[in-house]
């Protein structure tokens, strides 16, 4: 399993994208990022996006896509894949032609650009050769984590944005690498806690919630305004399996 950053940031400014990772070229977990990151010919190489949540962040690149694929008049579709409340906060708030068209009926429906898929907390359903299992966790709006298995068995576990939560770890088993989101210093932990999301000291007790911690927990979603406040925390957990990811970096599992 390879995966692009093609961004990882809990906000945007110059050189920090929001959070989208493409996986083996073809299948993107969130979609916060796309063409401002990828050419047209990557583009349109990927068929599924996993949406997590459907915060602004991580899916604002959906919605460009859809226009780029029409403009190109590529007779292609792209699955997007999320529990039932994400599915409808994206057809109510954004494919609702006021926002932007409804690309899940454009051209028409049975050939839109955009098609939606239903996966419930505890499910697990095959793309292609993965495995893709979704599990909730505990964020200021619906939003679910995953664990996603490729082929040889490799497995990734991606949280999404999460403050403390518990089921996501119970069924971590055997991760071969995680990225989880750690978005506020240590010193704004009632503000993380508030909003669903982690602290690099919070991170340490959510990893010890798991049986096997994985060779490699990589952080996203830190806020660049406090980005070297939380290395530096990270640096203090002296545990040397995590580290913050970079937008633009491959990770190989």
């Amino acid at each position: 399993m390879r995966i692009k950053v093609l961004g990882c940031s809990g906000a945007e400014f110059p050189g920090f994208n929001p959070p989208g990772f493409l996986i083996d070229g073809k299948m993107l977990l969130d979609a916060g990022t796309i063409g401002a990151y990828l050419s047209e010919n990557a583009q349109w190489k990927i068929r599924h996006i996993i949406v997590s949540h459907a915060h602004l962040d991580h899916i604002r690149g959906i919605p460009f896509l859809a226009d780029n694929i029409i403009i190109k008049n590529k007779t292609h579709n792209v699955t997007v894949i999320g529990i039932s409340p994400v599915l409808k906060a994206l057809k109510d708030n954004l494919l609702n032609n006021v926002v932007w068209p409804d690309f899940t009926t454009i051209p028409d429906r049975e050939n839109a650009v955009l098609k939606l898929m239903k996966i419930k907390a505890g499910e697990t359903i095959r793309i292609n050769s993965y495995k893709v299992t979704a599990h909730k966790v505990n964020h200021s709006v619906p939003a679910a984590g995953y664990i996603i298995e490729d082929g040889r068995g490799k497995k990734l576990l991606y949280t999404g944005d999460t403050g403390p939560t518990n089921t996501i770890w119970r069924k971590a088993d055997k991760i071969d690498c995680a990225i989880i989101e750690v978005s506020f210093p240590n010193r704004m932990e009632a503000l993380a806690v508030e909003t669903g999301h982690l602290t690099p000291e919070l991170l340490k007790k959510e990893i010890a919630k798991m049986e096997i911690i994985p060779d490699r927990v990589l952080i996203t979603h830190p806020k660049p305004q406090h980005i070297t406040t939380i290395a530096h925390e990270v640096k203090k957990l002296r545990m040397s399996n995590i580290r913050i990811l970079k937008d633009g970096e491959i990770i190989d599992i």
